[in-house]
């Protein structure tokens, strides 16, 4: 189930930041509407990584097909 909060409850930041846990973030609303979301430092550097992952995808697609050891080579594994 999400956990959805009033941004006003960081006022008590000790409180809201103890419910946040890997793969369980918590989406502070503002005016009713969700704006922003705090998560787990796991959880943001599992995110950057598939981001970057999706970017490289996107410049091997753009640039034609490369081999398998290249794409290797690109992302590092």
């Amino acid at each position: 189930m999400l956990n959805i909060k009033p941004v006003s409850d960081l006022r008590n930041y000790n409180k809201l930041l103890e419910q946040v846990t890997s793969d369980a973030p918590v989406f502070l609303t503002k005016n009713g509407r969700g704006k922003y979301v705090v998560v787990s430092i796991e959880d943001y550097d599992r995110l950057k990584a598939s981001l970057e992952i999706v970017d490289q995808l996107k410049k091997a697609e753009e640039s034609g097909t490369i081999s398998l050891s290249e794409a290797k080579k690109r992302l590092g594994v």
